[in-house]
C-alpha cells in the first residue's frame, strides 16, 4: 500500500514536473516569435546568434519572468495596497513590463533587450500565453485538476486546526443574481440558455418566486435579506428633511447610515455574523470577511477591506492580463450591440454611448471575476456562510431590455460561473449548499421621458406653475455599476439630485417610482398644504396618462391613494380601504394594497410618491431614469424575484403560502444556517469572535494562481 501511495505521489510530481516544463517552454517559443516581430525587442548580440543561441536566451529570459512572476508579483501588488483598484488595473501591465526588463537583465552577456513601452506588450502577451497553456493542460487533467484543489484546502485546513473534515456541518453559499426575475429564469431555462440551473431544477433544487415591498430595488431587498430589515427605505434614492440629507443606496455614506439603522433597529449583526463573507455587496451582512462591500467604502485605513478583492485578485499577472483582455472585449460588444440596435431601430432604445460601455464591462467582467474568484477562495477555506452579488445581469438589462439578446448573452454566462462555483464545492474541505436567489426582477417598458416627450421633474415642475425646460433633459440611470466604478476608482458618488431654492420641489427617481419633497416645510406635506400651495399640482399628476397613482397624506382621513385605472375617473381612496383588485391599483397584482400601507408609515416617506402606469397585458411601465429595464416601484415582473434552494433544505414557505417581503426572505435563509450548523451567535457575542491579524487581512484564502486553471 505504501509503494501505491509513493507510486502515485511520484506520478504527481512528475505530472507537475510536465506542466512546469511545456509552460516553460511555450512560453520560450513566445518570446522568441515576439522577438523576431517587434523591431525593439532583442535577444541576441549585435553581431547576430545561431537560433540554439537564441533558443536559450529566450528560455533564460521566460525562466526568470516566471519565477519572478511568482515570487516578487504578490508583494510588489500588496506595496500598492492604496492605490485605486481601476487604477491598479492598468498599472499591472507597467509593473509586468518591469519585471520583464529585471529578467532579460539578468540574461548573462546582455543579450537580452527591450524598450519599456515594448517590454509591457511581451510581458503581458506571454502573461496570457502562459496562463491559457496552463489552463488547457489543466483541462486535458481533470484529476490533477481535482489533486490540486485538495491539497490546497487541506493545507488551509491544517493551518486552522480542523483535521477531522467529516465533522464539519455544510456550508452555504447565497450567490445573489441581481435583477433577475422569476419569469426571466424560467424563460432562461425553457431555452437552455442556463443549462446548470436546468440541471439543478430536475435535480436537487426548487424554485420559489417571492414578492418585494413596494421599493423594489437593491438597496432594500438586500438590506432587508442581509441585515433583517427594510423598514424606512422607501426608494433608491430619497430625501430626508430633518437633515437635509440626500439618501442614496449605492452611495457609501449612505449605505454605513442605512446599516448601522437596521442593526440597531433588529439587535442583531447580521446574516453573517458567523464565519461568513460578504462579497460584491451593498451591505456586509455582519461578515468578518469583505471584499467590494459598498457599506465599507467610506472607511479608511489598514482596517477598510471594501477594495480587498482588486488586489487579491490582481496579485495574480494572469488574472490581471486576463480580465483585461476580456474587458477590452466587453466594451467592443456593447458597441457592437448597440450600434447594431440603432441601425435595426430597436425600440424602445436608450442612448447606450459615453462611459457606459466601460462600466458595462466594469460590471460583467472584472466585478464578476472578482467575486467568483473570491467566492471559490470562501470554498476552500472552509467559511460557513458566503453571500455574494453577481450584478452583470442588472447593469445590461437596464439598458438593453430585460429579455433582449443582449442580457440573454449575459445569463449565459452567469450560468458558466455558478458551473464553475459548483465544481470547486466538490473539492472544498467541507459540503456545502448552493442557493440561487435575486433581489427583484425588471420590468420593461419605453422611458417616461422618451413616451411623453418629458421628464417627471418638468410634469412636477408644470404643476407647480415653475418654469420648465423647453426639451426633456436626461435623468441618469441610478444602476448599481455606475457607482461602483466611482468607488472602484475613489471617486466621489453623486447624491442623484442637488436641491435648488427653499422653495422648489425635490423630485427623484427609483425606476418607475418617483419621489416629490418640499424641503422648506417639516414633516410630510399634506394633500390639503399642497393643494393650498399648488392647486393644480396633484391634478396634474393624478391625470396623467404616464402615473398609475399617488400616494400622500390627507389631513382628515390619513394618508390616501390617488389615480385610476386606464380609462376610469380618477378616484381617492384611503389606504384602510385600498384593495388590490379594485381602485387606483387595479391590475398591480396581489399585494399591491399591504405595500403600499407599510411605506405609508415610513418616516421618511416623500410628501408624494408616485407610481407610474403599469400595463398588465404588455407587463410594460415607464422608467422615470434612462433605462428600459427597469425596477423601484409596483407593477410586473420587478416585483417578483426568485429563490432557488436545495431541496434537501426545509420548504421556504412550510404550507406553501406567498413568500413576501426581503425581511421574511431573511428569516427563511437564518433558518437554513440553523438547520446546518445550529443558532447564529447574537449580535453582542458575535463582536466577541477571535480572529488574528494574518486571517483579517487575508479577503482570499488561498493564491490567485491555485485556481487560474478553471476560472479563465
Amino acid at each position: 500500500m505504501t509503494s501505491g501511495v509513493n507510486t502515485g505521489r511520484w506520478r504527481t510530481a512528475g505530472s507537475a514536473l510536465v506542466r512546469v516544463v511545456v509552460v516553460w517552454a511555450v512560453s520560450t517559443l513566445t518570446m522568441m516569435v515576439l522577438a523576431g516581430i517587434l523591431p525593439d525587442f532583442q535577444l541576441k548580440s549585435a553581431g547576430g546568434d545561431s537560433v540554439t543561441r537564441v533558443a536559450l536566451t529566450a528560455a533564460w529570459g521566460a525562466g526568470a519572468f516566471g519565477l519572478l512572476s511568482a515570487l516578487v508579483w504578490p508583494l510588489v501588488v500588496r506595496a500598492f495596497l492604496l492605490v485605486p483598484a481601476l487604477v491598479l488595473g492598468l498599472l499591472v501591465f507597467f509593473l509586468n513590463g518591469s519585471l520583464l526588463l529585471v529578467a532579460l537583465s539578468l540574461i548573462p552577456s546582455g543579450r537580452g533587450a527591450a524598450q519599456p513601452e515594448t517590454a509591457v506588450v511581451v510581458a503581458a502577451a506571454m502573461s496570457a500565453v502562459a496562463s491559457a497553456t496552463s489552463t488547457a493542460l489543466a483541462v486535458r487533467d481533470d484529476n490533477a485538476y481535482r489533486r490540486r484543489l485538495s491539497r490546497l484546502a487541506d493545507r488551509r485546513r491544517r493551518r486552522r486546526g480542523d483535521e477531522d473534515r467529516g465533522a464539519e456541518p455544510p456550508g452555504t453559499v447565497f450567490l445573489q443574481l441581481d435583477g433577475v426575475g422569476h419569469d426571466v429564469l424560467c424563460h432562461a431555462v425553457a431555452a437552455g440558455l442556463m443549462p446548470t440551473v436546468a440541471s439543478w431544477l430536475e435535480t436537487t433544487h426548487r424554485l420559489t418566486p417571492w414578492h418585494t415591498d413596494w421599493s423594489s430595488q437593491t438597496g432594500a431587498s438586500q438590506l432587508g435579506i442581509l441585515h433583517g430589515c427594510t423598514f424606512d427605505v422607501p426608494a433608491f434614492r430619497w430625501y430626508e428633511k430633518e437633515s437635509g440629507e440626500l439618501m442614496v443606496s449605492n452611495r457609501p455614506a449612505s449605505a454605513v447610515e442605512l446599516q448601522r439603522r437596521a442593526v440597531q433597529r433588529t439587535g442583531d449583526g447580521g446574516l453573517l455574523t458567523v464565519d461568513g463573507a460578504s462579497r460584491g455587496n451593498l451591505f456586509s451582512g455582519g461578515a468578518d470577511q469583505l471584499a467590494l462591500v459598498l457599506s465599507m467604502a467610506a472607511r479608511r485605513g489598514r482596517r477598510n477591506r471594501s477594495r480587498a478583492g482588486y488586489f487579491a485578485y490582481f496579485s495574480d499577472p494572469a488574472n490581471a492580463v486576463r480580465t483585461a483582455l476580456s474587458f477590452v472585449a466587453e466594451v467592443g460588444r456593447e458597441i457592437g450591440q448597440s450600434t447594431r440596435a440603432r441601425l435595426r431601430g430597436d425600440a424602445p432604445r436608450v442612448r447606450r454611448g459615453g462611459l457606459y460601455p466601460f462600466i458595462r464591462a466594469f460590471a460583467t467582467v472584472v466585478e464578476r471575476d472578482v467575486v467568483v474568484a473570491a467566492v471559490l477562495g470562501d470554498m476552500l477555506a472552509g467559511r460557513t456562510a458566503v453571500y455574494a452579488d453577481l450584478v452583470a445581469y442588472d447593469e445590461v438589462a437596464h439598458h438593453s431590455g430585460p429579455r433582449g439578446r443582449d442580457a440573454q448573452k449575459v445569463l449565459e454566462r452567469l450560468d458558466r460561473s455558478i458551473a464553475l462555483l459548483a465544481k470547486v464545492a466538490e473539492h472544498a474541505p467541507r459540503a456545502y449548499r448552493i442557493v440561487l436567489l435575486s433581489d427583484h426582477g425588471q420590468s420593461p417598458g419605453e422611458t417616461f421621458a422618451s413616451a411623453y416627450g418629458l421628464t417627471l421633474k418638468d410634469l412636477v415642475r408644470a404643476g407647480c406653475g415653475l418654469p420648465v425646460p423647453r426639451s426633456a433633459g436626461r435623468t441618469k440611470s441610478g444602476a448599481e455599476a455606475r457607482d461602483a466604478v466611482r468607488v472602484a476608482l475613489h471617486r466621489p458618488v453623486p447624491h442623484g439630485g442637488e436641491p435648488g431654492p427653499a422653495s422648489d420641489p425635490i423630485v427623484l427617481a427609483s425606476g418607475n417610482l418617483g419621489l416629490v419633497s418640499f424641503p422648506d416645510t417639516a414633516g410630510r406635506l399634506s394633500r390639503e398644504e399642497i393643494d393650498r400651495r399648488h392647486p393644480a399640482l396633484l391634478r396634474t399628476l393624478a391625470g396623467h396618462p404616464g402615473i398609475g397613482f399617488l400616494l400622500v397624506r390627507s389631513e382628515e382621513c390619513g394618508a390616501v391613494v390617488i389615480g385610476g385605472a386606464a380609462g376610469e375617473r380618477i378616484q381617492e381612496v384611503p389606504i384602510a380601504e385600498l384593495q388590490d383588485d379594485k381602485g387606483p391599483l387595479t391590475g398591480f397584482g396581489p399585494g399591491a394594497a399591504e405595500a403600499v400601507r407599510r411605506t405609508d408609515t415610513f418616516p421618511h416617506t416623500a410628501d408624494i410618491m408616485v407610481n407610474s402606469m403599469y400595463d398588465p397585458v404588455t407587463g410594460e411601465v415607464h422608467a422615470f431614469e434612462e433605462q428600459i429595464g427597469s425596477h423601484g416601484g409596483l407593477g410586473g415582473e420587478q416585483g417578483r424575484p426568485f429563490l432557488l434552494s436545495p431541496r434537501e433544505l426545509s420548504a421556504p414557505v412550510p404550507d406553501a403560502g406567498p413568500l413576501v417581503g426581503a425581511e421574511q426572505v431573511h428569516h427563511v435563509l437564518r433558518r437554513w444556517l440553523r438547520e446546518s450548523m445550529g443558532p447564529q451567535v447574537p449580535l453582542v457575542a458575535a463582536t466577541q469572535i477571535p480572529r488574528s491579524e494574518s486571517e483579517a487581512d487575508e479577503p482570499f484564502p488561498v493564491e490567485g494562481a491555485a485556481l487560474r486553471d478553471k476560472s479563465a
